[in-house]
């Protein structure tokens, strides 16, 4: 927002230089983009009438003038400006002035014609408005006045950024409030008599949307003189604020926008049609809008409208139809409060941004609107003439906003600050800023101005608090904190060792969203209940994700579909579980799940074309279980899921505790997810995969190793997996090698029985083993193989 200093100064005006008020702004949160002069540097322009106006002998677009500027001597100047005239008050540049520029007047010759000094444009004075002549001055203005003291052209444009929750700054009442409360300063409010009626005329307003509208003023203010000329000081405040002169109600409404932050709209009342209606629009109506501009209202747009048709977008944009023209001679004024919800977003989706809109999207004061409404009419009744009716009012008093009580507590405000500020002092601040405060015990019972919106919650308060007190009188304390190191055990393995083993393994890193739809991840897990979303992005990321599967499935069917042929993904991330017994009722486990589909390999002349299996995803989960150099911990063991295909399923072990899951996607879950062939997936908790046992340094020995391979005969049933471990517990310190190398079933083994051919390597550290000795130890391998599984050497 741009606002006059000079203005801003009639509020209140602390003895403080520009400077110091610019930076005092911006360390209150309100920053200051920029101070610029409102005219450019020139000196020896005062104020003159001219008292002769003839048309110049030797060219048609000159006039000699005499000018008078209150000395004993009329002045002669040529001048070719099309409104120069007689008896018009003027900006006398005498000779010796010097312009912008440094444009220096001189005594001169314009076709033979004397000329001592030069009547002043505005682009001349550097002044910002567009005009295609000499500037005219009001008839009062006082001869020989310097120019720059009787427009006060040495203040200065003050540009603030406010951020959207200081809308309360949006008008000079707010700045000069805040200023006020900066410096200490009571604040001085323009004054002005009254509006009493004196015509009966007024309009009835229907309030069918007080949801976003919960008050609506309107005013009938007839026989006004629409010509009038706005006044030169109005001009300059609005040139100042960023707007320009338009037409006198046109400016005097912006006026009082820029005084009090509050929009207002004036409407040709010979145009309305019955009474007016605020309402929504239906979807179908048809605006012209007064930038020339056709919209379709949108049917979740709220407008103004009289009986049969809609009159302007509310708090947005007037209609062209009912706006005030040069002909209009009755108007009626528009006070109103919309709800910001009501304005937001409307307007970007239309295309527009205006003042109005601006503001109502942040927020006006609820209780501005009877004051405004009666200063808008004093001072159209002042420059238009005119007389006023009443003020008609419609309103909703539940949904107008109230103030809000809330409880700053000395505590807090003491641990946030890091600094005490006295009680008398927080006090003050609080009532300065226009509060209701009363003290109790080691608080403040705080009911906020209907004008600080932004109040909701404690924080704000001691926000505030600091931001009075001043951020540069909080001395900078350093914080103390204790370093400690941070425990790291040599046997934990990170995640990065993870990843990179996937990594060079062929697999590529997911991230996918930990909100799924619930429908999917219903497949996945049918019989577990997952936490769902009270406000989610949209209904299919509704649910927090039960495992990392249901996104990667997800994410194969994505990239199938996209003819990537062959898919290796892996995440490491949360899941959550709705938990009774966690803190915040929902468990969240860190997870690492893989899935693989299509070719075993990448296309090569050299290798056969194969397509992945379990044991092709479950050697890449061995080589990440390898890490841990605790092999022997981890086991398989046959289980059933109901994601996951009957038979081709395993649990993860570790100590015999269940940690994953690794099997081939159920067929029913292709179609859902868009998968084409066979998917292999696993996942397992990573706190179970990320601690590792130290390896421990023995002598390597210098005695030769033996191998002896067996064939055994078991049942089918028999898992692989318990025979090699009842080997390595019979075999003790000498077997230094279990190698299962074949599962054969077919001819020459009876059915239902399977056989297993094993590969035992035994060696010592301190001599070389007798055949004697190695024998024996098979034949006790064999023993007990036999006595717990019915195991039969085959020949």
């Amino acid at each position: 927002m741009k606002f006059s200093e000079s203005w801003l100064r009639e509020w209140v005006n602390p003895n403080i230089s520009r400077d110091e008020l610019s930076h005092q702004i911006t360390m209150a949160g309100l920053e200051v983009d920029g101070v610029d002069g409102v005219a450019g540097e020139f000196s020896g322009v005062i104020v003159g009438e001219v008292v002769e106006c003839g048309q110049h002998p030797d060219a048609d677009k000159l006039r000699v003038t005499k000018i008078n500027v209150g000395q004993d001597e009329l002045i002669d100047i040529v001048c070719g400006a099309s409104n120069c005239r007689l008896g018009i008050k003027v900006a006398v540049a005498m000779v010796g002035a010097v312009l912008p520029g440094n444009f220096k007047i001189k005594k001169a010759k314009l076709r033979g014609e004397p000329s001592f000094g030069m009547l002043c444009s505005y682009g001349e004075l550097g002044i910002d408005i567009e005009s295609d002549g000499i500037l005219e001055l009001p008839s009062d203005a006082p001869l020989g006045t310097d120019l720059r003291e009787y427009l006060s052209l040495d203040d200065a444009v003050i540009d603030v950024d406010l951020t959207a929750n200081r809308a309360d700054c949006l008008g000079m009442a707010g700045l000069a409030r805040e200023v006020g409360v900066l410096n200490r300063q009571a604040v001085t409010e323009p004054t002005w008599e009254a509006v009493v009626p004196s015509i009966d005329d007024s309009v009835q307003v229907d309030l069918q949307a007080p949801a976003s509208c919960a008050r609506y003023l309107g005013r009938v203010v007839k026989s006004v003189n629409v010509k009038a000329q706005t006044p030169l000081w109005m001009q300059e405040k609005l040139r100042r604020s960023g707007i320009r002169s338009i037409d006198p109600i046109v400016d005097i409404t912006n006026y009082v926008l820029i005084e009090f932050g509050q929009p207002m709209h004036a409407f040709d009342l010979a145009k309305l049609e019955g009474d007016i209606q605020v309402r929504m629009g239906n979807g179908a109506e048809k605006l012209t809008l007064l930038d020339g501009n056709e919209i379709t209202v949108p049917a979740d747009s709220l407008v103004i409208s009289d009986e049969k048709k809609p009159l302007a977008l509310a708090g947005v944009f007037g209609g062209e139809f009912s706006g005030v023209s040069a002909e209009t001679q009755d108007i009626m004024l528009e006070c109103a409060y919309f709800a910001p919800l009501a304005i937001l977003g409307k307007t970007r989706r239309l295309g527009l941004h205006t003042d109005s809109s601006h503001r109502f999207e942040r927020g006006v004061d609820p209780e501005l609107q009877h004051k405004v409404m009666d200063r808008a009419t004093r001072l159209v009744l002042d420059i238009c003439g005119g007389e006023a009716g009443p003020v008609c009012e419609a309103k909703s008093e539940e949904n107008l906003p109230k103030p809000v009580e809330i409880t700053l507590r000395r505590s807090k405000l003491d641990r946030i600050l890091g600094h005490h500020i006295s009680d008398a002092e927080v006090t003050e601040i609080l009532q300065r800023l226009g509060f209701n405060v009363s003290v109790s015990e080691g608080q403040w019972e705080v009911v906020t101005a209907t004008y600080r919106f932004d109040m909701a919650i404690e924080e704000d308060l001691i926000e505030e608090v600091a931001r009075i007190y001043g951020y540069n009188n909080i001395p900078n304390t350093a914080p103390i904190a204790s370093l400690s190191m941070p425990d790291h055990k040599e046997s934990d393995i990170s995640l990065k060792r993870v990843r990179s083993m996937l990594v060079s393994r062929g697999f590529q890193e997911a991230i996918t969203y930990s909100f799924v739809d619930p429908k999917m991840q219903a497949l996945v897990h049918p019989e577990q209940e997952a936490m769902i979303l009270p406000n989610p992005i949209s209904v299919e990321m509704s649910a927090m994700r039960l495992s990392t599967l249901t996104g990667l499935l997800s994410a194969v069917g994505y990239n199938q579909s996209r003819q990537q042929n062959r898919v290796r993904l892996f995440e490491s991330g949360l899941r959550f579980v709705p938990d009774e017994n966690a803190d915040s009722g929902v468990r969240q486990q860190a997870m690492l799940g893989a899935v693989i589909s299509g070719a075993q390999n990448d296309e090569h002349w050299s290798m056969e074309s194969k397509t992945v299996d379990f044991f092709d995803l479950k050697g890449d989960l061995e080589a990440i279980l390898g890490l841990t150099v605790s092999d022997e911990e981890f086991t398989f063991r046959s289980a059933a899921h109901p994601a996951l295909h009957p038979g081709q399923c395993a649990e993860i072990l570790r100590n015999d505790r269940v940690i994953g899951v690794i099997g081939a996607v159920h067929p029913s879950l292709e179609k859902p997810f868009g998968l084409n062939g066979k998917t292999i997936v696993f996942e397992l908790e990573l706190d179970a995969l990320l601690h590792a046992r130290l390896p421990l340094a023995q002598t390597v020995s210098k005695f030769p190793a033996n191998r002896r391979d067996i064939a055994i005969l078991v049942d089918e049933e028999v898992f692989a997996g318990d025979v090699v471990k009842m080997i390595r517990k019979v075999g003790q310190n000498q077997l230094v090698g279990i190698n299962l190398f074949d599962v054969y079933q077919g001819k020459g083994v009876e059915p239902g029985q399977k056989s297993l051919a094993i590969a035992l390597t035994l060696q010592d550290n301190t001599r070389t083993l007798e055949e004697k000795e190695i024998a024996e130890m098979v034949d006790s391998v064999v023993d007990a193989l036999k006595t717990e599984f019915n195991a039969l050497l085959r020949d």
